[in-house]
């Protein structure tokens, strides 16, 4: 995931690595990368062990206060399930939250066949909840359902590529100056205490490019999720020079109609040359509901549902 995120090359942000795991840190790219929990483990992982992670980023905390001090905004991106993830993102996104900074947990979900890992999971997802002001889930069992027929390389490759590029989309929809800007406050008003969200992109270059674009960005492929009573969105359309307001009106319509009657909506336009005749669309919507928010009872009961097949209209595309 993070050498997906430094490949990308996320104008505005810093990337930081941090592992208990020597040998897999060596092969990580970032900006910077350090080593934590030194006398815990000796650099040798966590063994599937959570609170091996937790007392590994407790021995690093200077370290890693250090590394998000000043920042305005902080994504902790971690595998839920194991010990590293598991245990230290919760530590890590605490001490983010103490600098002041927007904290948003990016995690993905163990395949349910991980039986141990998905308690381990769940668990360190409630802890993650309650140090972050939003979370965003990825669950790996829907990555089966869309692109299991794919290669596995390439099947991981679409859980990271979406992960990296709503990463992408959010700090450049703050850095990149815009023709409607969104700036800091925006997006703090939308995730501050968020909850749970999702991040969807769509784009189309067809006559119908307004609700292809639409339908991609609210075809959230690696969640079941329910838009119905969300509390905010973040909107981002990115056109051409032929971009009309009548279609920036209709992407807004089509968006927020199953939202909460009070939501906080926010909507930024940047138009390009490059854009002419295609239209990107970018949403964040929290608030959401989802079977791994709703508790495990409650998931266990639930019965699953049709989920997109892996295309285009996914809006993912995948960086070889």
């Amino acid at each position: 995931m993070v050498n997906w995120l430094h490949k990308k090359q996320v104008k505005g942000a810093m990337i930081f690595a941090c592992n208990t795991d020597a040998q897999h840190l060596e092969a990580t790219s970032a900006d910077k990368k350090f080593l934590i929990g030194k006398d815990v483990t000796r650099g040798l992982g966590c063994g599937g062990f959570p609170a091996k992670g937790e007392e590994s980023a407790k021995e690093s905390i200077q370290q890693i206060k250090e590394s998000v001090q000043g920042a305005d905004m902080v994504f902790v991106c971690a595998g839920m399930g194991g010990g590293t993830g598991t245990g230290s993102a919760p530590v890590v996104a605490a001490a983010a939250k103490d600098t002041g900074a927007i904290v948003i947990g990016t995690v993905t979900m163990p395949f349910k066949i991980e039986r141990a890992r998905v308690e381990k999971a769940e668990f360190g997802l409630q802890k993650l909840r309650s140090v972050t002001d939003t979370v965003i889930v990825i669950d790996n069992n829907r990555l089966v359902q869309i692109a299991g027929n794919l290669p596995i390389q390439q099947a991981f490759a679409v859980a990271n590529e979406l992960i990296s590029t709503m990463i992408k989309g959010i700090v450049e929809t703050i850095a990149v100056p815009s023709l409607v800007n969104l700036d800091f406050a925006d997006v703090k008003a939308i995730m501050t205490n968020g909850g749970v969200a999702v991040i969807g992109v769509g784009s189309s270059d067809t006559n119908n490019r307004v609700e292809e674009a639409v339908r991609g960005a609210l075809s959230n492929p690696l969640l079941e999720v329910n838009y119905d009573g969300a509390t905010g969105s973040l909107i981002h359309i990115h056109g051409g020079p032929d971009l009309t307001l009548e279609e920036v009106e209709r992407i807004g319509t089509l968006i927020t109609e199953s939202m909460d009657e009070d939501a906080n909506c926010i909507w930024g336009t940047r138009v390009t040359d490059d854009m002419k005749g295609k239209l990107t669309v970018m949403t964040i919507m929290t608030g959401v509901k989802s079977p791994w928010i709703l508790g495990k009872e409650q998931q266990r009961s639930r019965m699953p549902k049709e989920v997109p097949e892996f295309n285009d209209e996914l809006g993912i595309e995948i960086v070889q």
